[in-house]
């Protein structure tokens, strides 16, 4: 008998094909069976009796030697393959896994990966080259709020500064057998990065302080409440005043996981507020508050199991849960405009861009408001990262995930007007967008799926070029944009350099350790800071590369 699987409208399909051989086979079965049944019957008399088993491994103590060795072997072989897999299996976002899609062998020679594409704090002269959205230039906050946010969340990945060129390493923090998905968030001379560390049978967590200057650790912490921490697909928050870290953790299919505070000076964790799914979405900061999405886990049908999902508000101070809304898979990572306005991504059985509302229950009651403002249906699951340009919300999702494409790949990137959620244009792509759209000079840069860096045009979404990164590899972090240069990671471990106005790639460099390639699960996206680079990588830790001025 021969089998084969096939996807049919983005979900697992198997189809069989009989051939002659059966009659055969069963025939074959057929007089076989009694002596398997007899020789297992016999094995498991053998277990159940110790001094049987004893006089047998003194009788023929070779045969049983090999026997008791291959079942060793098996055992090790297992569990490696499990440590090995796992972390691609629980990285598989918004799709079921598709046989034969997975080249496991080349996933077991190189793990490790970044979606480094999250944060970055707001730098001024960026901001006044490209302000995201404010509300007519006073910036106005709900009773109870402050209007001075902590990290902005339009992905200004700039931090000032000259384009770094002619690319060399300078440091490197490598916790062994770690892997850091996400964006670290950088405040002044630290870092702050969370990531996922090899253990039996699957990941826990680790944050740390890094210092910048030097990449030596200033604090980590693996624990939570005296228990491992979960694995951190979220990238971390600072607060405004430099004093919490908050960050989700848990992946794709772990369930019971917390939204965290950390004490930014100290790595003690302050508080953890529970919820019964996963946080691999990254919070965004509003004065004193947090706003982050728990993504729902997905069953073989493609539906949810158990909650849905929803979006949630966390008092920082204390760890009060403000308000929870209710919204189909908010994998996406939402942005905040100064008012206070959350924008999100809704994924699979949502396929749906929403703005929330911010203000406590009290303050929407007493103005008869819902805390959903407005929501604007789209042709895709939304996954990517929400970035704010001018009046614009600018989202973006497919039908794929970070582990697979769809079976008719496709993506779409949407502009919808900030106050209303009218949708101004849309631009179709060949595969998904997952990480997240970066805005400058009036041009968007769209990391997709089918490998290509593509820049629109921030009216209209006209396409302006297309570039590749490493061949078809796909890219799944978002790119840091400057004013003449566009650094894209592909996922199989290579950052280059593009030019803004053309595409053109000017420099690439390896990220991951030389002795360890990639799996293809590079998804860190790049942040330039100081004339350097901070990525994280797949083997080779988190990394900052020196610009020295000479393109290469």
């Amino acid at each position: 008998m021969a089998a084969f699987a096939r996807r049919r409208n983005g979900w697992e399909e198997t189809e069989v094909q009989i051939i002659a051989v059966v009659p055969l086979v069963v025939s074959g079965g057929a007089a076989v069976l009694p002596a398997v049944v007899a020789a297992v019957a016999s094995i498991a008399a053998m277990v159940f009796n110790p001094r049987a088993l004893f006089r047998l491994l003194r009788r023929r103590w070779l045969a049983s030697s090999v026997v008791l060795g291959a079942m060793v072997f098996c055992m090790v072989v297992a569990v490696w393959w499990w440590r090995s897999s796992s972390p691609v299996r629980r990285a598989g976002r918004n799709a079921p896994h598709e046989a034969g899609r997975i080249d496991w062998a080349k996933v077991a020679e190189d793990i490790m990966a970044q979606e480094q594409a999250r944060q970055g704090s707001r730098n001024a002269a960026a901001l006044a080259a490209d302000p995201p959205a404010r509300a007519g230039g006073t910036v106005t906050a709900a009773p109870g709020l402050t209007a001075s946010g902590g990290q902005d969340f339009s992905r200004v990945l700039y931090r000032g500064g000259t384009s770094p060129a002619g690319l060399i390493p300078l440091w490197s923090f490598k916790p062994e057998g770690t892997v850091f998905f996400g964006v670290p968030a950088i405040v002044g001379k630290r870092i702050y990065a969370a990531g996922c560390q090899s253990d039996l049978g699957g990941y826990t967590g680790l944050l740390a302080c890094v210092d910048l200057e030097s990449g030596k650790p200033l604090w980590q912490t693996t624990e939570s409440g005296g228990e491992p921490l979960r694995p951190f697909f979220s990238s971390p928050a600072v607060t405004g005043d430099g004093k919490f870290v908050v960050i989700g953790q848990g992946l794709h299919q772990d369930r019971d996981c917390s939204l965290l505070c950390f004490d930014a000076g100290t790595g003690q964790q302050v508080w953890a507020v529970k919820t019964p799914l996963h946080v691999e979405s990254s919070p965004a900061i509003f004065g004193d508050i947090a706003v982050v999405g728990a993504g729902a886990i997905e069953g073989d049908d493609g539906k949810a199991v158990g909650d849905p999902g929803f979006v949630f508000a966390v008092h920082i101070p204390d760890g009060k849960l403000l308000w929870k809304q209710p919204v189909n898979d908010p994998e996406s990572s939402p942005a905040i405009d100064g008012t206070g306005m959350v924008f999100i991504g809704s994924g699979c059985n949502g396929q749906a861009v929403v703005a929330i509302r911010s203000e406590p229950d009290e303050f929407l009651q007493a103005k008869h408001l819902d805390r959903i403002a407005w929501r604007t249906a789209s042709t895709q699951p939304m996954l990517a990262p929400v970035t704010l340009a001018g009046d614009m919300v600018i989202a973006a999702g497919g039908n794929g995930d970070m582990v697979h494409s769809g079976l008719k790949p496709q993506g779409v990137v949407m502009a919808l007007e900030r106050q209303t959620g009218k949708v101004l244009w849309q631009t179709s792509f060949d595969d998904a967008v997952l990480g997240a759209v970066a805005c400058q000079g009036g041009r968007l840069m769209c990391p997709v799926r089918n490998g290509e860096v593509v820049a629109l045009g921030l009216g209209d979404g006209r396409v302006l070029w297309r570039a590749r990164v490493s061949g078809n590899a796909p890219v799944l972090a978002g790119c840091a944009v400057t004013g003449d240069r566009a650094y894209a990671v592909s996922n199989d471990g290579y950052l280059a350099a593009l030019a803004t106005g053309d595409g053109k790639v000017l420099e690439k460099i390896y990220l991951n350790d030389q002795s360890r390639p990639g799996t293809g699960l590079s998804l860190s996206s790049p942040q330039v800071v100081e004339g350097r680079i901070i990525v994280g990588t797949e083997s080779g830790g988190l990394r900052c590369l020196q610009g020295t001025g000479g393109a290469r």
